[in-house]
């Protein structure tokens, strides 16, 4: 997973190429870096690389996207950043009458920049250490579930504290740092009118077919510009023609002097999570289970995908950034594999693991459980390998392979968005060789029972027929057909107020004078009762409160069962659409 890490690194360039690399976290600079790095020629203090009194470089830098990094280069907003970062978006402006993957994009004026929706790009306002509030009441005793809870519970509330007074613009983000034992605020600005200033071709940003940054040095040209919009005072606002390129307290300044041996430089951006503490048992379980399977799975679906999209410039551009995303580990397990494997990876762990085994014979007590640590980590990582090779099947093979499903767990509002992009019979051809592979490598016990329930029992086996059949009755096989199911959704909720009368929407919504009433019965009704004779008052309300729950399930809307099913109406309007809600009804006989 991909976390919004601000790091910071700096490399002296020497006969030696000497350079130090690590996660140097930019409120941490004075304290810990800041020295070393001016030692090595930086000329800039603390301050001015990370400051929250004035403008330094973390204005300059922001979050581009869902995760990249992006250097604001003028007093106009203009952005740079890789190549793969800006596909997506690319790829949502083309056609095939204006195809700006294959031919590149460059805007000569401001009014000829391209308006990409859905595009936002964050400025960090402001980095604090959070862990105190975020781990200070969680019991060292706390198992795993417990702790979790704590955490999650202590997140949200410090974020609510946070956002109470934020405009729209404006997010906190608590992010987890080394495992869980360090957590940091983020204080975000996000600006959502984005557009295109320029990109090249594909034959310049995309040199060989290479859509990712897993490489270095890189052959390509690895960029593409883009440019941040703001409100004539200099605010975040929604896409406007009356918006101006937005004025950052901060810009990085482009030399054209060049660079000259032993000069200082550093690298400061969101790069992605690091794996380097995994054990030799967890390399083992990667080398020959994840990457394996990722890289099989992965394969088949882009051959599919490529011989489709080689044939039709239509398809090439809707898969282009599918295709791109799906490549983009598929080429990260490869190389990591060979990587692990060139440089012996495991071996040095292993010396490692004794190292340490060693140190905690000696040094440490049974019950501190450090003796047994990497014998508790080996098991455990021996008995959930199976299960994360299966999860990885479902997970690679069905919900990122299979698209249908995709549109069945899109909310309504993205729709458009999605079929924009989707060939359904292309689709279909990727489902029947997903199910497939599944079946053919999957352990049996964990295969999903639809195979035996449905493909065996009533298709004889013949996955093809039952995915031709899965399609054809589909109510996600054409945009028009999916959104149907809202008329036929607010149908049946609709039926269901009409047929079983509920005084309320749910619980929240029930009036306060019945609510009240009916816990008075409930508590009566207790108290009647001679099995209760000797409880408590405070036992008998206990139970009255349960009895309050059957109340509200029988006459509530949201918390009755479907008429016919043993599901309620909240969880048949989530499987409809987890967006879907219902705000108000009314209900009214006509007479004659």
């Amino acid at each position: 997973m991909k976390k919004f890490l601000l790091t910071i690194a700096a490399m002296a360039i020497s006969f030696t190429a000497m350079a130090d690399e690590g996660m140097w976290l930019l409120p941490y600079l004075q304290k810990m870096n800041i020295k070393d790095m001016k030692a090595k020629g930086l000329k800039l203090s603390a301050e001015d690389i990370y400051s929250i009194n004035k403008s330094s470089l973390k204005d300059a830098i922001v979050i581009f996207g869902g995760g990249c990094t992006g250097e604001i280069v003028s007093d106009k907003g203009l952005i740079f950043t890789n190549h793969p970062c800006g596909y997506g978006s690319i790829q949502a402006l083309s056609s095939v009458e204006h195809d700006y993957l294959k031919y590149g994009f460059w805007a000569s004026s401001h009014g000829e920049e391209l308006p990409c929706p859905g595009l936002s790009v964050k400025f960090v306002r402001s980095i604090e250490d959070v862990t105190a509030q975020i781990l200070g009441n969680v019991p060292s005793t706390a198992g795993e579930a417990e702790r979790q809870k704590i955490i999650a519970e202590n997140q949200k509330g410090l974020i609510e504290q946070m956002s109470k007074d934020f405009p729209k613009s404006k997010q906190a983000q608590i992010v987890e740092f080394f495992g869980g034992n360090q957590y940091f605020a983020f204080v975000y600005e996000v600006f959502n009118d984005i557009r295109l200033v320029g990109t090249p071709p594909s034959s310049i940003g995309k040199f060989g077919g290479d859509t990712d940054n897993w490489m270095w040095p890189r052959h390509t040209g690895d960029f593409s510009i883009f440019r941040v919009y703001a409100d004539k005072d200099n605010k975040p606002a929604a896409y406007s023609k009356e918006n101006v390129p937005y004025k950052a307290p901060r810009h990085l300044e482009i030399s054209l002097d060049g660079v000259k041996e032993g000069d200082f430089s550093m690298i400061m951006g969101f790069p992605g999570s690091t794996t380097r503490y995994m054990t030799s048992y967890e390399i083992d379980q990667m080398l020959e289970v994840d990457n394996p399977q990722r890289i099989f799975i992965r394969g088949e679906r882009q051959a599919i995908l490529w011989e489709a999209m080689e044939a039709s410039d239509a398809v090439r551009i809707k898969y282009a950034s599918k295709y791109a995303s799906s490549s983009n580990y598929w080429k990260n397990s490869i190389g990591m594999s060979n990587g692990i494997q060139k440089l012996g990876v495991k071996a040095q762990k292993q010396a490692e693991e004794r190292k340490f085994q060693q140190w905690a014979d000696k040094n440490t007590l049974p019950e501190e459980r450090y003796i047994d640590a990497l014998t508790n980590m080996e098991k455990v990582v021996a008995a959930i390998t199976p299960i994360e090779g299966s999860m990885q099947y479902l997970q690679e093979a069905f919900l990122r392979g299979v698209e249908i499903i995709t549109a069945a767990r899109t909310a309504t509002a993205r729709l458009d968005a999605f079929y924009k992009d989707y060939e359904v019979e292309l689709d279909r051809k990727v489902a029947k060789r997903m199910f497939a592979i599944a079946k053919e490598n999957m352990d049996p016990k964990y295969l999903p029972s639809i195979y035996a329930e449905v493909i065996d029992k009533e298709f004889g086996g013949d996955i093809e027929k039952y995915v031709d059949w899965v399609y054809d009755n589909s109510a996600f096989y054409s945009l028009e057909k999916a959104k149907a199911i809202d008329e036929e959704t607010a149908k049946a909720v609709a039926m269901q107020a009409t047929a079983m009368a509920p005084i309320s929407i749910d619980e929240n919504d029930c009036p306060a004078e019945v609510v009240e009433k009916e816990k008075a019965i409930a508590l009566e009704m207790m108290k009647q009762d001679p099995k209760n004779a000797n409880k408590p008052e405070a036992i008998l309300a206990k139970i009255a409160e349960g009895k309050m729950r059957k109340f509200f399930e029988e006459n509530t809307l949201l918390n009755q069962a479907v008429v016919g099913e043993k599901y309620s109406i909240r969880e048949f309007l989530q499987q409809a659409d987890k967006e879907a809600n219902v705000i108000a009804y009314k209900r009214f006989a006509l007479e004659a």
